[in-house]
């Protein structure tokens, strides 16, 4: 049975996160990228389906390559940043289902259904994105997740070689940069966009 976790850690992984704008100059290393995937990848999803696939832009080369992609203020923000990850889908996740998932013949779910492998990777592959978030928090860093790119151009940047997979969104990550953040946001009380049936 698990116990509710500290208020420190409910700080950490919620009430203080935040969506950075900047990092300070401090390297991320290849281990704490394998850290943060190792803990992603335990994450809740619909038949362990893990369509996510993941590009860590860590070379400036390939920061570049992704910011020519991005529009507004995000280029330099990926520029600066000691790693952007593009959180990709496999439209075709559901090949590797049989030893995924082998409790069932889950495949066969959504071997004769693009929509239905869309959508499901889609929503898999977004609380896939969300445990990158959260993972990245509890290992100490900070995470810039943003939609002003072209999804189709990053596509054709970085997945030309696997054309059944999408981009879902883009992330910064690194050590944020208090100086960077806005005023926190307005987050509404529970009645305003809930409700009990």
């Amino acid at each position: 049975m698990t116990e509710p976790l500290s208020d420190a850690a409910l700080d950490q992984l919620f009430r203080h996160a935040r969506t950075y704008n900047g990092y300070v100059d401090k390297p991320v290393s290849q281990d704490q990228l394998v850290a943060i995937w190792d803990l992603l990848k335990m994450g809740p999803t619909s038949a362990n389906q893990l369509p996510a696939r993941i590009v860590w832009c860590v070379s400036q080369d390939a920061k570049d390559k992704l910011a020519a992609t991005a529009g507004g203020t995000n280029p330099d923000k990926i520029r600066q940043a000691p790693v952007t990850a593009i959180i990709g889908m496999d439209l075709d996740f559901h090949e590797q289902l049989p030893w995924l998932f082998p409790h069932a013949d889950a495949k066969s779910w959504f071997a004769g259904s693009e929509p239905a492998r869309e959508a499901s990777a889609f929503r898999n592959s977004s609380l896939q994105g969300a445990y990158f978030i959260l993972a990245a928090l509890a290992l100490g860093l900070d995470t810039g997740p943003m939609s002003g790119f072209d999804a189709a151009a990053v596509d054709a940047a970085f997945f030309a070689d696997t054309p059944r997979i999408r981009t879902n969104f883009i992330s910064t990550l690194g050590y944020g940069d208090p100086a960077t953040l806005f005023d926190r946001s307005p987050r509404p009380d529970f009645a305003v966009f809930n409700r009990l049936a």
